[in-house]
């Protein structure tokens, strides 16, 4: 019976500790404290895997997600509600936080009106959320670039280059006359760039005249047609081409090759936004003018990092995340001017 009580006893005390052995080696399990775990699961919703930014995005994520967070990045496929289908099923699944490239910016209310339910962290990316959404939970932030840095600086572009070319002003009138390929209608990023580029040239003094514009939903192929209209409609009247992105931009091209620029002494500024790796090509070989970084490797990183500190519910603020923090939800990554002069500088 002695013997029959210590094999018990001894039992018990190896299935206590095989317990507490699992307990501490498990996985993070939900809510923001990340379960105890040094590695939290956060999932990604990236609005579309075919976009060409944010596929650098998404490589940046998954490379400075190792050792700190396992990451699920998933693809909306550019359509709100299968977003919000793929986010439901994270926050059932007890994800530790998410990472949201929204769709529409206005649907990050309803996102974050159920993630604060599951007490799940948000980071929002490179779509700005309104800024009351924002305010409505202090485990909101947002990652991304001021739209309105990268229209400056694509203007700068242009202004820089129609001042050391005469040659530019085709008719002599001191009109610029211009074309602009835009982003996706009412996207805050489309506006701003739009606005901020025109605004750019004529604060330093010259005159535009806009010839055309035309939405072409960030897609080369749709910046390829809508260049190809306006050369049919407009000839050589066009100037220079501002597209609020590279593949917008890149499409141009395309289109301006057809009709014989870039061979000879035909040219036509062209400048995007991102400074992709096919843009950077394309101002290695001459044919675009200029575009502007948009930082897809520190955009991804600071996302990937912010998101595992609230998964863990550990300390956020600029020596724990790396970058600084701005009215206490807003990590800004600055935007940089890429010309051919530069250009080796990003690759």
């Amino acid at each position: 019976m002695k013997k029959m009580t210590t094999v018990m006893l001894a039992a018990a005390m190896l299935g206590a500790t095989m317990a507490g052995c699992s307990n501490g080696g498990s996985s993070a399990s939900g809510g923001g404290n990340g379960g105890g775990s040094s590695t939290p699961n956060v999932g990604v919703a990236i609005y579309k895997f075919d976009d060409t930014f944010m596929t650098g995005v998404r490589n940046a994520i998954e490379k400075n997600a190792d050792g700190i967070a396992k990451v699920d990045i998933v693809d909306s496929q550019n359509s709100q509600p299968t977003q919000n289908d793929k986010i439901d099923l994270f926050l059932t699944k007890k994800t530790n936080a998410l990472i949201v490239n929204p769709v529409d910016r206005t649907a990050a209310g309803v996102i974050i009106d159920k993630a604060k339910a599951k007490d799940t962290p948000v980071v929002f990316l490179n779509r700005e959320p309104l800024p009351e959404d924002m305010k409505k939970w202090d485990k909101v932030y947002y990652v991304g670039a001021k739209a309105e840095e990268s229209g400056t600086l694509s203007g700068q572009i242009i202004v820089d280059y129609w001042k050391s070319h005469p040659e530019a002003d085709k008719n002599g009138d001191g009109v610029l006359q211009y074309v602009m390929l835009k982003g996706e209608p009412g996207h805050q990023d489309a506006e701003l760039r739009t606005q901020f580029s025109v605004q750019a040239i004529e604060d330093a003094g010259i005159k535009v005249e806009k010839v055309a514009e035309d939405t072409a939903m960030w897609d080369r192929v749709k910046g390829q047609e809508k260049m190809a209209a306006f050369l049919a409609a407009n000839g050589d009247k066009i100037e220079a081409v501002l597209a609020n992105n590279d593949d917008m931009a890149l499409g141009a091209i395309e289109a301006l090759k057809a009709a014989g620029y870039f061979t000879g002494d035909k040219y036509m500024p062209v400048v995007g936004v991102d400074a992709t790796a096919p843009a950077i090509q394309a101002l290695e070989q001459g044919t675009m003018l200029g575009t502007v970084l948009n930082d897809a490797e520190n955009q991804g990183k600071a996302a990937v990092t912010l998101a595992s500190l609230l998964a863990k519910g550990e300390e956020v603020n600029k020596d724990s995340v790396g970058f600084e923090i701005t009215d206490n939800q807003y990590v800004w990554i600055p935007y940089q001017k890429v010309t051919k002069e530069n250009a080796a500088d990003f690759k």
